[in-house]
């Protein structure tokens, strides 16, 4: 997934192939039968050229991030408890792409105001200048094509999109 996501277009067997060699010795078939396997597994499209086919990430390596973490933190029998201990683990540059992403998905002015209220009601968990809280874009809802039977349905466009099939260790390789 990492070279089809580094391509941000339609690649083709060949091309993944040629851009891998450039670090490994690694076959053509290979590098076939992984791109079929996330095909069939819902994390590429693929559209024929001629005898090729062209393989298209179904979602961003963004939406693949969020949905690891939404797995992760859905799995949490004190959710709050978990998203604390992960903020404890951010840098600061972490720290601050978060509150970047907060205002983002909130605006400026609904932060500040949150962070006013849940200081004042929760003393006992961080501030969200320092942990912006569960606020997240696309609320908690999956979009995995496993259980739409539609990968398709999984590509946003409008960067909107939905994240891709549920995160597993398949989709972590270099192709």
């Amino acid at each position: 997934m990492t070279r089809v996501w580094k391509w941000n277009r339609p690649v083709t067997v060949r091309e993944v192939l040629e851009d891998l060699q450039q670090e490994r010795s690694i076959a053509y078939t290979t590098v076939m039968t992984v791109l079929d396997n996330l095909h069939q597994k819902g994390w590429v499209r693929r559209e024929a050229e001629g005898r090729a086919y062209r393989y298209e990430a179904v979602s961003t390596r963004a939406a693949y991030a969020a949905a690891l973490m939404n797995e992760a933190w859905s799995q949490s029998d004190n959710p709050a408890a978990a998203l604390v201990a992960f903020f404890g683990m951010m840098s600061d540059e972490q720290r601050q792409a978060l509150r970047d992403a907060m205002r983002v998905v909130q605006g400026p002015e609904s932060l500040q105001e949150r962070g006013r209220t849940e200081t004042a009601t929760a003393p006992d968990v961080e501030s969200p200048e320092s942990s912006a809280g569960p606020g997240r874009p696309g609320g908690k809802g999956g979009g995995n094509p496993a259980e739409s039977g539609n990968p398709a349905e999984n590509h946003g466009g409008n960067g909107a999109e939905k994240p891709g099939p549920t995160p597993g260790g398949e989709a972590r390789g270099d192709v």
